[in-house]
């Protein structure tokens, strides 16, 4: 079957059953977008630490946070840019794995992702305790690449892509939202692709995954 007829019977299908957000296209690829360069990864320097309304805060090297509890999803991938792809397979350490440890306070609600290069974004902390909500360090299963997250990316299924911040390397727990990197010039605070919740401002449109 040809590559484009495949991909179209495939997008139709997905229409059908309900898992293409509106204003998506399906793709057989995988699209590399991210602001600013691909930082380097030296695992023995690598922190991720936990901060903020949370009753333990704590930081875990590398070696410390591979031996985690893991667990492996299978999820759809929504980019703000209007590309799909589904049925993606990651590994990692659910969210809710650090959230017991770092036992969030009472007037916590939400996330603020710390990731390298300045980069962050906010999510409220009632998504990102749902089942598939994880931090991925595999793809498929291979390691995850650099150029898509690696060596650790956030991976949140039923928010557009933007919120699945690359290089994570901490967490800053929150009582009110407030915006992120992307959210500060316009992009929407929540981003629900199945309400596609993309700007708050529609002439402010600059692409990002």
């Amino acid at each position: 079957m040809p590559f484009n007829t495949e991909r179209k019977e495939l997008e139709q299908a997905r229409r059908e059953d309900g898992r293409l957000p509106p204003g998506q296209s399906l793709t057989l690829k995988w699209p590399v977008l991210h602001e600013g360069p691909v930082p380097p990864f030296d695992p023995e320097r690598w922190r991720f630490w936990v901060s903020g309304l949370v009753e333990n805060p704590f930081e875990l090297a590398w070696h410390e946070f591979q031996q985690l509890p893991r667990t492996t999803v299978t999820a759809d991938f929504h980019c703000v840019t209007t590309w799909s792809k589904f049925d993606n397979r990651w590994t990692g350490v659910p969210f809710s794995v650090i959230a017991t440890k770092a036992a969030p306070k009472r007037e916590a609600k939400f996330v603020m992702v710390k990731a390298e290069g300045g980069y962050s974004t906010n999510v409220s902390l009632t998504d990102l305790m749902r089942d598939n909500v994880l931090f991925a360090d595999q793809h498929e299963p291979e390691p995850l690449t650099p150029e898509h997250g690696g060596p650790l990316r956030l991976v949140v299924p039923h928010l557009y892509a933007w919120k699945s911040a690359k290089w994570v390397r901490g967490l800053e727990f929150i009582a009110e939202d407030r915006p992120g990197f992307w959210e500060q010039v316009g992009y929407h605070m929540n981003g629900d692709p199945f309400k596609e919740q993309r700007y708050r401002e529609s002439n402010r449109r600059r692409k990002v995954l």
